[in-house]
């Protein structure tokens, strides 16, 4: 069983430490604040109310044998520096820092820290991408230079295969997956000849301004 530790009990920390618990994990969770200790006791193995830039603390909680940490201490820059110098010092390798701007992102990276996350920008831009067409359902950005977006079946599509439309070559997007919303069928290996439905979406993986433009064809 992995251990982890999530630092920072706030609505993004806690939900974190709910859901590594959740996949069988062991998840030790701290925070300054009773209260938030409190709401989340019975979902993790261990709560405490704890400093995370203590390290007798951490030692005392196990940091040693940690796999990795969480750290989301809000808008705390300089305790989430503290905080992953501590852990640095205590041996653990993977850091994941929640952060609240660039500024504080750039921090953290120059730290060494395994990733940061940025919580509110990511969640505006996939808002912004579904709003600004109507077609698209979802946008995940996975790095600089890949994203994945699902998106209705555009009508000049329907009943052509993938194989006659040649998305690789003409549009320089992959699908990676077929959804049939009606029968909630998921094929995640797409028959390439097998002709396209209304009840379709797309998955489809590819770099931003590329997925952008195949969204604007619907």
């Amino acid at each position: 069983m992995k251990r982890y530790l999530v630092i920072g009990l706030g609505n993004f920390g806690s939900g974190v430490a709910e859901a590594l618990h959740a996949a069988g994990s062991e998840v030790i969770a701290m925070d300054l604040s009773e209260a938030a200790v409190e709401r989340v006791s019975a979902f993790v193995s261990r709560a405490a109310v704890a400093d995370g830039r203590d390290p007798r603390t951490l030692e005392r909680l196990g940091a040693k044998e940690a796999d990795a940490a969480v750290i989301s201490t809000g808008d705390d820059i300089t305790a989430s520096v503290l905080t992953t110098l501590t852990l640095r010092d205590a041996g653990v390798r993977e850091i994941y820092v929640k952060v609240v701007s660039k500024e504080h992102a750039r921090v953290m990276e120059k730290l060494g820290v395994t990733e940061t996350v940025f919580p509110e920008r990511e969640s505006a831009l996939r808002l912004g991408r579904r709003i600004s067409s109507r077609s698209l359902l979802n946008y995940v950005q996975l790095g600089a230079e890949l994203a994945i977006q699902e998106m209705a079946v555009p009508d000049r599509w329907v009943g052509r295969s993938l194989r006659q439309l040649e998305l690789p070559r003409r549009h320089r997007v992959s699908v990676i997956a077929v959804h049939d919303v009606l029968t909630d069928a998921m094929a995640p290996v797409p028959d390439a000849d097998a002709p396209l439905k209304e009840s379709d979406t797309l998955l489809l993986a590819g770099r931003d301004e590329d997925l952008a433009k195949v969204a604007r064809l619907t």
